[in-house]
C-alpha cells in the first residue's frame, strides 16, 4: 500500500494520520519556498533577503522550491521508509534555510526562526528520537554558517553567543515537540481504539435489534422515526418510506405517542393492526436526555402462544404422571373383565362385560398414547431404508387391523432413507395410516404412500394421501390440537403425538390439503444421502 493512501489505518508501519501530517508539512514547505522565490523575484532590494549575496539566495530559493514540488508530488510514490524520507526532507530544509540565512547576513536576518518551525514540525510529524538528531543537525549548520562568516567577512566572535542561544532553542523546541507528539499519538491511539470499540458495539447492538422478535422504534420530538428494525414493519404490516413519521407506521400508535409526550411517564398501550387484526402491546420509554422516545412493540399473539406452550408442557407432565398411575388399576379392570367373560353368564351380563372390556381397551390406548408422548425426547435415531421398512410395516398393519394389504399403494425411491427413531416412526405411520384407512373409500390403492429424496437439501419427503372426503373446513386449524377428534372412538391424540414425535426427530409433519382426501407430508433428514454426497465431493 502506498504511503499516505487514505483508507488504510496503517501504512509502512505508521498510522495513516502520520503520513497525512507529512503531507501537510510538504504543503507548508511549498508555500514557504514559493514566498522566498517570489520575494527575491519581485522585491530583490526592498525585502532584505539576499542582502549579502543575492545570487546565492536566488539560486538556493529556486532549488528549494523545485525540491518542495518534488517532495509534494512524489510523496505517494517514494518507496523508502518514513524515517528516511522525513530525515531527507528535514536535511534539505536545514541546508536551504542555512544557505539563505548566510546569503542574507546571518541570524540577524530573522531566517533562523524558520529553523525553529522546521524542528517543531519535524518533531510533531516524526514522533520519535530523530527530533534530537534534527536539532543537532540544525545546530551544526548554524555554527558552521557562523564560522564561515567569521572566516570570510571577519564577523564579531560575540555573535557565537547569539548562535549558541539559538541552538539551545533548537533543542528546547525539539524536546517540547517530541513530548507533545507523544501525548498526541497516545490520545490518537486511544481515540482510534475507542472508535473501534464503539463501532463494534454499535454493530452488535444493530444486529441484536435487527434480530429481535419485538419491534423497536426511535422517535424524536417532531414525531420523526429515526430508527426502526424490520420486525416493527412486520408487526405493523407496513413498508416504511425513506424518512417516515410515526403516523406512516400507524395512526393509532401516533395517537398513543402524543398521549405519552403529554404525560411524560412510561406508558403501555395495546393496539390492533388494521387488516391482519393482530393485537400488539406498545411500551413507550424516554431515551435519556436527548428527547427521543423508545417504542417497543410486542406481539400479544406470540406471548399468548408461549404461555399456551408452557401450560401444555405442564399439563403433559401432569397427564403422563396420572396415566402412569391409572395403568395399574386399569390392567386389573381389564383382567377382571376377561375373567367375567369366561364364566357362563346370561346374555345381558355378557353384554355388560363386553362394554367394560371395550372401554378398558380404549382407556389403555389413551394411556399408552400419553406415555408415548412423554417419551418423545428419548429418540435413538438411525438411518431407516424406507422401501423395506414400509413394506414390512404395511404387512404388520394389515395383519393386526385385519384389513386388506391392497388398500395401500406404495411408491418409494430405492435410495430413500430417513434418519429417525424406528419406534417413533412406527408410531407416526401407525397413527397416520390408521386415520387414512378409516376415512378412505376402501378400494384397492385408496391410500397412497410416496417417498422421495429432495436432492437440493438432503432431505426426504414422505406423503400419505387417501381418497376420502378430506379434512373439513372447520377442522383445518384444529387437527393437530390434543384431544380434538371427529371420530366417536378416537382419543384425539393421534395426529398430535405424530407431530410431536416428528419434531423430536428433526422432522416436520404437516397437512398439505385435500386431493380430495387428506394429504399429509413428513419432511425429514436423509443422513445417508448427505454422507454419500459429501463422500463424492471429497473424492472429486
Amino acid at each position: 500500500m502506498t504511503p499516505g493512501q487514505p483508507g488504510a489505518p496503517y501504512t509502512a508501519g505508521r498510522p495513516v494520520s502520520v503520513w497525512t501530517s507529512l503531507h501537510y508539512y510538504n504543503i507548508y514547505r511549498l508555500i514557504v519556498s514559493s514566498v522566498f522565490l517570489l520575494a527575491v523575484a519581485f522585491y530583490p532590494k526592498t525585502s532584505g533577503l539576499g542582502s549579502q549575496s543575492l545570487q546565492l539566495f536566488a539560486w538556493t530559493s529556486l532549488a528549494y522550491w523545485l525540491l518542495a514540488i518534488f517532495f509534494y508530488g512524489a510523496l505517494k510514490r517514494l518507496r523508502i521508509g518514513f524515517n528516511r524520507l522525513l530525515t531527507l526532507q528535514v536535511s534539505v530544509d536545514i541546508l536551504a534555510i542555512t544557505l539563505m540565512m548566510y546569503a542574507s547576513g546571518g541570524e540577524k536576518s530573522g531566517l533562523a526562526v524558520m529553523l525553529l518551525v522546521v524542528l517543531a514540525g519535524a518533531g510533531l510529524v516524526g514522533q520519535g528520537r530523530l527530533t534530537l538528531f534534527y536539532a543537532a543537525l540544525a545546530t551544526v549548520a548554524v555554527l558552521m554558517e557562523q564560522g564561515v562568516r567569521v572566516l570570510d567577512s571577519g564577523a564579531d566572535l560575540a555573535d557565537f553567543v547569539q548562535a549558541g542561544i539559538l541552538c539551545i532553542g533548537f533543542f528546547a523546541t525539539a524536546i517540547s515537540a517530541r513530548l507533545l507528539a507523544r501525548r498526541v499519538i497516545a490520545n490518537e491511539e486511544l481515540a482510534r481504539q475507542r472508535g473501534i470499540d464503539l463501532a463494534n458495539q454499535l454493530s452488535v447492538s444493530e444486529r441484536v435489534i435487527r434480530d429481535m422478535q419485538d419491534g423497536v422504534m426511535v422517535v424524536d420530538a417532531g414525531e420523526k422515526v429515526r430508527q426502526w428494525n424490520p420486525q416493527a414493519e412486520a408487526l405493523l404490516g407496513v413498508r416504511a418510506p425513506a424518512q417516515p413519521d410515526i403516523a406512516s407506521f400507524s395512526v393509532v400508535l401516533a395517537g398513543q405517542y402524543r398521549i405519552f409526550r403529554g404525560d411524560a411517564r412510561e406508558r403501555v398501550a395495546t393496539l390492533r393492526v388494521p387488516g391482519s387484526g393482530a393485537l400488539l402491546r406498545a411500551r413507550f420509554v424516554h431515551a435519556g436526555d436527548s428527547g427521543d422516545v423508545l417504542i417497543y412493540l410486542e406481539d400479544m399473539g406470540r406471548i399468548e402462544q408461549q404461555a399456551q406452550q408452557i401450560k401444555l408442557a405442564a399439563l403433559g407432565r401432569l397427564t403422563a404422571n396420572i396415566a402412569h398411575e391409572i395403568r395399574n388399576p386399569l390392567s386389573a379392570i381389564s383382567h377382571a373383565a376377561e375373567l367375567l367373560r369366561e364364566e357362563k353368564r346370561t346374555e345381558g351380563q355378557a353384554r355388560l362385560s363386553r362394554i367394560i372390556n371395550d372401554n378398558a381397551q380404549r382407556l389403555e390406548r389413551l394411556v399408552r398414547d400419553v406415555l408415548e408422548l412423554g417419551r418423545r425426547d428419548r429418540a435413538s435415531r438411525e438411518t431407516i431404508r424406507l422401501a423395506g421398512f414400509l413394506e414390512s410395516f404395511l404387512e404388520e398393519l394389515a395383519m393386526h387391523e385385519r384389513i386388506d394389504r391392497s388398500d395401500f399403494a406404495l411408491t418409494v425411491e430405492d435410495d430413500a432413507a430417513l434418519h429417525f427413531d424406528r419406534t417413533h416412526l412406527n408410531q407416526v405411520m401407525w397413527n397416520l395410516l390408521s386415520n387414512a384407512r378409516r376415512y378412505c373409500s376402501g378400494k384397492p390403492g385408496a391410500v397412497r404412500i410416496e417417498a422421495s429424496n429432495l436432492l437440493s437439501s438432503g432431505r426426504v419427503e414422505l406423503h400419505i394421501i387417501d381418497d376420502g372426503a378430506g379434512v373439513g373446513e372447520e377442522a383445518c386449524g384444529k387437527i393437530f390440537e390434543p384431544f380434538f377428534t371427529t371420530h366417536g372412538k378416537g382419543t384425539g391424540l393421534g395426529l398430535y403425538i405424530a407431530r410431536e414425535l416428528c419434531e423430536a426427530n428433526d422432522a416436520v409433519l404437516e397437512w398439505v390439503g385435500n386431493e380430495p382426501g387428506a394429504h399429509f407430508r413428513i419432511i425429514g433428514r436423509n443422513q445417508q444421502w448427505q454422507e454419500n454426497r459429501n463422500a463424492g465431493k471429497s473424492r472429486d
